[in-house]
């Protein structure tokens, strides 16, 4: 019995257990080297004095960085960034074997390189602009080129708080308040010509209204409509007195004589 505890005592002091939990993945280390199978979740057992289990995260993360970026005319644009990547589950392996546990700082010397290259080709304005997001991806392509292959995912390259030189950014407010202010004239004009517009069109329609009225007024015509007034004021109990000549009635009140 004593025997048997003591054998429980050595194996259990000679065996230690990790737990991979989900977003994980490990690597078992044994005497200094990396096992090729990747343990995406669950427990691991292994020996403590020679085996070491490494392990790194299969989520997304992200890296930040505060850089100075240069321009395609010479500026530095200070600029925070953020890369979203992640690790290939299968060639995580192979990242601590090429690159090592510090693969953050070859990632970040990758982005400087990627970054100087794409911006140089850009105006400051540009990343200020619509244009960033093509920055963006002209950078994150590039990372990809020297990245992917070792197995670091590249999902995103986002460029953020940008602050232009003091100078640049006030001329580029300057043109914008410019534009802003060329806009709004040009809605006022618009606005003006259009309500230049609405007031012919009506002035035309009156205009034409009379000429139309004054070309059906024929004597004939008139001469009808004197008939008709006279035979209304036939049909009236009101009494009244009726100057004519046979032609436009003159209506005077039954008071008024």
């Amino acid at each position: 019995m004593k025997k048997i505890l003591i054998l429980g005592t050595v194996s259990l002091f000679l065996t230690s257990c990790a737990v991979i939990r989900p977003g994980e993945a490990g690597i078992k280390q044994k005497l200094g080297e990396l096992d090729d199978k990747v343990i995406t979740q669950g427990t691991v057992t292994f020996n403590p004095f020679t085996t070491k289990v490494i392990k790194e995260s299969t989520q997304t993360n992200n890296h930040k960085l505060a850089l100075r970026l240069p321009s395609k005319e010479g500026l530095s644009v200070d600029s925070e960034i953020s890369i979203l990547y992640r690790l290939q589950v299968d060639k995580i392996p192979t990242v601590l074997r090429n690159i090592g546990p510090d693969y953050k700082d070859v990632m970040s010397a990758v982005f400087r390189s990627a970054s100087s290259d794409v911006c140089a080709q850009f105006y400051a304005k540009d990343m200020h602009s619509g244009k960033r997001a093509d920055i963006e991806k002209a950078i994150k392509t590039k990372m990809e080129e020297t990245l992917t292959p070792q197995g670091i995912i590249i999902e995103a390259v986002l460029m953020k708080s940008i602050q232009l030189p003091a100078g640049l950014s006030l001329s580029i407010e300057q043109k914008l308040q410019a534009e802003q202010d060329a806009m709004r004239m040009e809605f006022i004009l618009q606005t003006q010509r259009l309500e230049a517009e609405r007031k012919i069109i009506e002035a035309t329609g009156a205009r034409d209204a009379q000429k139309i009225l004054a070309e059906g007024l024929t004597p004939e015509i008139i001469k009808i409509r004197s008939i008709e007034a006279f035979l209304e004021l036939a049909r009236s109990n009101n009494s009244k007195v009726i100057i004519t000549d046979g032609k436009t009635p003159y209506l005077i009140n039954g008071t008024d004589l």
